[in-house]
């Protein structure tokens, strides 16, 4: 069984996660992180990481970009493995966890979706074989309508598994307004749609001569998010230090 000690726990992520784990035999939070606890965890609950008296075999952090320099500081003292979820992370605190894999696991992705990630696998080992057969590459992607960000991170991790899997890397294309000229081959277009509750919605697209090819991909619950992060956690147990992502998870 995988141990976990979740950071962000009472946070609507980190309930998810709790929801999922409750159900799952091959994995267990054995405490929680999270200065808004309410006594309804089921597990014990910490303000703070250093407070924790557990051990465990991952720390899953879903809280704040804030603080994640602190649970890298932690795992690194500890010796735990760490599924870093945490969006908005500084150039800084990227670096202490390039550092941190030298010591301990650290798994992190752009998107901690299962599907995005089998996605991102697929395009870099099929991506060049329609760019060369001349098929204009394209990048549409839906999120709901408070989403401060565009575009997408996750829509910038797809462009670069495209560009992972071509000889000659394209340049990447946000807005077209103040040109009018033919689309060059040298690019991807990348276009952001915002509105409504939208949870995620990505289409990388193919447009070739006479045909189309599409893949999509759509988050109807942010539960999608949870589901691979425990994935991931049960992933990274007993790994050597290094750097490891989802698409290790995925295969």
């Amino acid at each position: 069984m995988t141990s976990i000690i979740l950071i962000g726990c009472s946070g609507r992520m980190g309930r998810m996660i709790a929801d999922i784990v409750s159900s799952d035999p091959d994995v267990s939070i054995v405490a929680g992180v999270d200065v808004r606890a309410d006594g309804t965890a089921g597990f014990p609950v910490y303000e703070s990481l250093d407070a924790v008296k557990e051990s465990a075999d991952a720390v899953v952090d879903f809280s704040n970009a804030a603080a994640v320099a602190a649970v890298i500081r932690r795992c690194t003292e500890t010796g735990a493995a760490l599924v870093e979820c945490t969006t908005g992370l500084s150039d800084e605190v990227l670096a202490q966890l390039d550092e941190a894999s030298s010591k301990i696991a650290v798994l992190r992705s752009a998107n901690m979706s299962l599907g995005i990630n089998l996605i991102q696998k697929i395009l870099r080992e099929n991506s060049a074989k329609l760019a060369d057969a001349g098929f204009d590459i394209e990048i549409v992607e839906k999120h709901h309508r408070t989403k401060l960000d565009a575009p997408s991170g996750t829509a910038l991790a797809l462009a670069d598994s495209v560009n992972e899997g071509l000889s000659v890397r394209k340049d990447y294309v946000f807005d077209r307004s103040g040109r009018r000229m033919v689309r060059p081959d040298s690019e991807i277009g990348i276009s952001a749609v915002r509105g409504g509750t939208i949870v995620g919605d990505h289409d990388v697209i193919f447009a070739g001569s006479d045909e189309v090819l599409t893949i999509s991909h759509t988050a109807y619950s942010r539960s999608v998010f949870a589901k691979g992060a425990v994935e991931a956690a049960k992933f990274i147990k007993g790994k050597s230090a290094g750097k490891y992502s989802m698409s290790d998870v995925v295969g």
